[in-house]
């Protein structure tokens, strides 16, 4: 008879699992790194997949409303992990950092339920921030650009 293995706990709601691994994906390597080395007691974490490196099609919408087509391949890399309560973590990311998509997958358990939810929810917060001051830094520099076009209207009709 097979031995009972523990089973996880439920972890987040499929959104909050959706975005964080959303964050994770766009996380850069140094903020993993550092969120990592911030653990006080490392779990250890056993491979499952890869990390494996390959090609994904990426679709367009002409004008965002238009029929889809596929624009060309990036590369993408994905990995998945255990730790050692039998929790199993997947991470993705665009390029070719296995070590990037590796420890994404490790955060992604970590999430799932365990003493060190909350630094991995602070390091969420933090790609979150740094994702927002760069988007609103890109729209003032963007705004900063803008030309507003009008009409001027003669008045002898």
């Amino acid at each position: 008879m097979a031995a009972l293995r523990k089973q996880p706990s439920p972890g987040p709601e499929p959104d909050a699992r959706k975005r964080a691994m959303g964050l994770l994906a766009k996380a850069t390597r140094a903020e993993l790194e550092k969120a990592w080395e911030a653990l006080d007691a490392k779990p250890a974490v056993a491979p499952v997949r890869g990390p494996e490196t390959g090609l994904v099609m990426v679709r367009g919408r002409i004008g965002g409303g238009g029929a889809p087509f596929n624009l060309g391949e990036v590369t993408a890399t994905r990995a998945s992990v255990r730790l050692e309560d039998g929790v199993v973590g997947h991470g993705q990311t665009l390029g070719s950092d296995g070590e990037k998509a590796r420890l994404a997958a490790v955060f992604d358990a970590l999430l799932q339920g365990s003493e060190h939810e909350a630094t991995v929810r602070r390091l969420l917060d933090e790609v979150a921030a740094r994702i927002e001051a760069d988007d609103a830094k890109k729209a003032r520099e963007t705004a900063a650009t803008r030309v507003d076009f009008f009409t001027m209207v003669r008045g002898d009709d």
